[in-house]
């Protein structure tokens, strides 16, 4: 395809946010969750993200027990001014003990997590900072208070927050401003809509929707997990993904494989561009992190950014999500849907 790559346009994140590439890079699957990986070939994918102009690179501590964030660094180092670093704190895990998990927000933790991935990643200020979960037993001014106080210390520039409610994105808020919310929101995947949407419009937040493919399900690639994923893969793990399931989820692909052939596109793109048109309907700024550890793969899902659906095939996507087979988690008690006065 030669050396030069079209960049994607730039929007604010958030009111007063930084300008980022309306796509972001999703770094999780480089170091965990999606069974080995390829270094040489990750590094030369996030090389492609800032020549395509995806700049907003996101990780979390979690990733790896830090791998991701040690991974990431040398490419930080080389590419600070061009990118907008993005990291959470929120689930702890321990190296030395692998059943070990706890929800944690609380100020003292908050203060070592954001230290240690600031050493990890090697650099002296966060860009954007997100709370990874809520832990309810945690008052929440107490939780972005301490966050609040990151920012005032020059440690993190922005605030962000990670499968919160409209009620609980209008109070953390009120305690600092908050520039991005980040949920998983698809095709498949559409609980986010009942309230935390709107807010984050009436409050000029933005929305950066994690796992805008259904964890690879609406790339079309595959439709039985007990087949075809490798057993470290955890979507072997997601009802989506298991047996009954994931044939029948296979099936309501196929209006997107209809809109993909009219285009000349992937059904990945077509996905993404029906994220992406979420813009307009709910009137946010929305960035989507797809993460996947190819080159080609990122410069397919960057040209994502230039389709634009008609009301017609969004008219024949609308009730896909409806017919999901499954919960997005075999536990959905750490999700803003849990936490929705209904569902």
């Amino acid at each position: 395809m030669g050396n030069t790559v079209e960049q994607i346009r730039k929007v604010e994140l958030g009111t007063g946010g930084p300008l980022v590439g309306v796509q972001g890079f999703g770094a999780m699957g480089i170091s965990a969750a999606y069974g080995q990986t390829d270094d040489a070939a990750a590094r030369e994918t996030l090389e492609a993200t800032v020549a395509a102009g995806v700049t907003l690179i996101d990780t979390a501590d979690m990733y790896g027990v830090g791998a991701n964030e040690e991974f990431l660094a040398p490419f930080v180092a080389a590419h600070r001014d061009e990118i907008t670093l993005a990291t959470k704190f929120g689930i702890e895990y321990r190296a030395d003990d692998p059943g070990y998990r706890a929800i944690r927000n609380d100020p003292g933790y908050i203060r070592q997590a954001v230290e240690a991935s600031l050493r990890r990643l090697g650099v002296e200020v966060i860009d954007l900072y997100y709370m990874h979960r809520r832990d309810p037993g945690i008052p929440l001014a107490e939780s972005v208070g301490a966050m609040a106080e990151l920012v005032r210390e020059g440690k993190v520039k922005h605030l962000g927050l990670s499968e919160v409610t409209g009620a609980e994105l209008r109070e953390a808020h009120g305690v600092h401003p908050i520039a991005a919310v980040q949920t998983e929101w698809s095709l498949f995947s559409r609980d986010v809509e009942h309230s935390v949407v709107g807010v984050a419009a009436e409050l000029g937040v933005a929305f950066v929707p994690y796992s805008p493919l259904g964890r690879g399900f609406l790339t079309g690639s595959f439709s039985d997990a007990d087949k075809e994923l490798s057993g470290s893969d955890f979507r072997k793990l997601l009802p989506r993904y298991t047996g009954d399931n994931a044939r029948a989820n296979a099936a309501l692909l196929a209006p997107l494989h209809r809109i993909a052939a009219d285009h000349g596109a992937t059904t990945a793109q077509i996905a993404l561009a029906w994220v992406q048109q979420r813009s307009e309907v709910h009137g946010l700024t929305v960035v989507p992190i797809p993460g996947t550890r190819k080159r080609g793969r990122l410069l397919e899902n960057a040209g994502a950014t230039r389709i634009t659906l008609s009301a017609d095939e969004l008219a024949v996507l609308e009730p896909i999500a409806g017919q999901v087979a499954g919960d997005r988690y075999a536990d959905m008690s750490l999700t803003s849907a849990a936490r929705e006065p209904q569902a």
